[in-house]
């Protein structure tokens, strides 16, 4: 039972070798396609007049309960995950960007991009029903969950066109808007959503039982992922579905430039730096259609009344969503209330807003928030944290140190190191609390592109 209950355990196991994206450096002074993932309207302030990235990776892990070397050393984790009172969260975010070509012309910039998505979660795990089923825990536990717990993963690509325009720009200030149309392309999902649990767990000698329980529970699953979510393979499967979805971020940037002498060429006044740049997008408005051979989404009513009870040790060994969801139809304890073939998941929306301060010679200090208007309770959507992060930072031409803080919704607290030189930059941003406190959060990211 313990594979089964919670699969975000056993993926934890898969991704740990490595959660805002590319922090530190996602609002860099030396802008590029980075910059205009999170706000198109950057597109117009390239730092040379064309763009191509090469390869970006990064990849995120965090949850609110186990530590980086807790996790590591694989220290009683299944106990530890289901510790304290309040709901067990994990967070598995990862994305590869490809090739890429964005180019400014004039009052117009313009953008082509790829990139590959892969979410995996474990969303408001219940802690006492955990406990009751994969510990040592002997007796009744009364379960009585108030929300929906999920355990969820996705994989897909997208391909995006970027435009951008200067809306108003003199010596001193400079407006720009800008929007991303995404072409998307669903690879593989499941969901196992069970929402407001109620009944009583008994562990007896590790004979797990569970009556008087009610709950409402869904099974979404496309692709490899309804077939085996503990093959790593699975998640390779990033455009398998062809063009099913579209989706769009759009964004407005303000900049207050250097104050450069008035006798300056027009060249020398184009090339100046800025004094601030803010920046506000929403990122992610759109949906996507899963349509492989075994799509399936049913919701179903979980009762369990009298003298019956639900043998959970069943469920040992299972390795796919499909075999769970047929032995809970053949317990007979479950009530299809709707069933659909093809199903459309949202993308995980987001705000978006930044402000970068020139301090003083090479110095600069830069703000970013990251807030979603998505609700993680729903079974058609992935989900995305919440983040605020400040980086001081050193720059140069050719290079450029940063030390990115944040505060996240999972892991609390993190603190990072990365390094651009040339094309080239690596970061984390929490490895500096990784190593010094035992952080709930482990990340890495690195990339190559260049500016003509």
């Amino acid at each position: 039972m313990k594979k089964i209950t919670f699969i975000g355990i056993a993926l934890i196991g898969f991704y740990a070798n490595s959660q805002e994206h590319f922090s530190g450096i996602n609002i860099s002074k030396r802008v590029g396609i980075l910059n205009a993932t999170i706000n198109p309207a950057e597109l117009n302030n390239l730092s040379g007049n064309y763009e191509v990235n090469v390869f970006n990776f990064s990849t995120n892990v965090s949850n609110n309960k186990i530590s980086f070397q807790e996790l590591l050393n694989g220290e009683d984790i299944e106990n530890k995950f289901f510790t304290g009172s309040e709901p067990a969260n994990f967070r598995l975010d990862a994305i590869i960007q490809g090739p890429a070509f964005a180019m400014k012309y004039k009052k117009w910039g313009f953008l082509i991009n790829s990139a590959a998505n892969i979410k995996v979660n474990a969303i408001d795990v219940d802690v006492n029903f955990g406990d009751a089923v994969t510990n040592s825990f002997i007796g009744t536990a009364q379960i009585n969950s108030n929300y929906n717990q999920r355990l969820n993963a996705a994989t897909w690509g997208e391909i995006g066109l970027g435009a951008s325009r200067t809306i108003f720009e003199n010596d001193i200030h400079k407006f720009n808007a800008g929007a991303t149309f995404k072409l998307l392309f669903p690879g593989s999902y499941m969901n196992l959503g069970v929402d407001k649990l109620s009944g009583d767990v008994t562990n007896v000698a590790g004979n797990v039982e569970l009556s008087n329980a009610n709950a409402n529970v869904n099974f979404s699953y496309s692709g490899g992922l309804a077939n085996n979510y503990t093959d790593s393979s699975n998640y390779s499967q990033l455009f398998a579905g062809g063009l099913n979805g579209f989706g769009v971020d759009f964004g407005f940037n303000y900049q207050l430039k250097e104050k450069i002498a008035d006798e300056a060429d027009e060249e020398t006044k184009s090339k100046s730096g800025y004094r601030l740049n803010t920046g506000l997008s929403v990122r992610n408005i759109g949906a996507m259609k899963f349509k492989s051979d075994n799509n399936v989404s049913n919701n179903y009513i979980l009762e369990i009344q009298g003298f019956d009870s639900l043998n959970l040790n069943q469920f040992d060994g299972s390795e796919s969503i499909t075999e769970i969801e047929d032995v809970l139809i053949s317990s007979g304890f479950l009530t299809k209330t709707s069933s659909n073939k093809d199903f459309k998941i949202k993308l995980p929306t987001v705000i978006n807003a930044y402000a970068d301060y020139h301090i003083h010679n090479k110095w600069y200090v830069s703000g970013y928030i990251q807030q979603k208007i998505s609700d993680d309770s729903e079974n058609d959507f992935t989900t995305i944290q919440n983040i605020y992060t400040l980086t001081p930072r050193f720059a140069g031409k050719h290079y450029e140190i940063f030390l990115p803080l944040s505060q996240n919704e999972v892991s609390d607290f993190t603190t990072g190191f990365g390094f651009r030189l040339g094309g080239f930059f690596m970061g984390s941003g929490s490895i500096v609390t990784a190593l010094i406190n035992d952080s709930t959060q482990a990340d890495v990211y690195l990339g190559v592109r260049f500016a003509l």
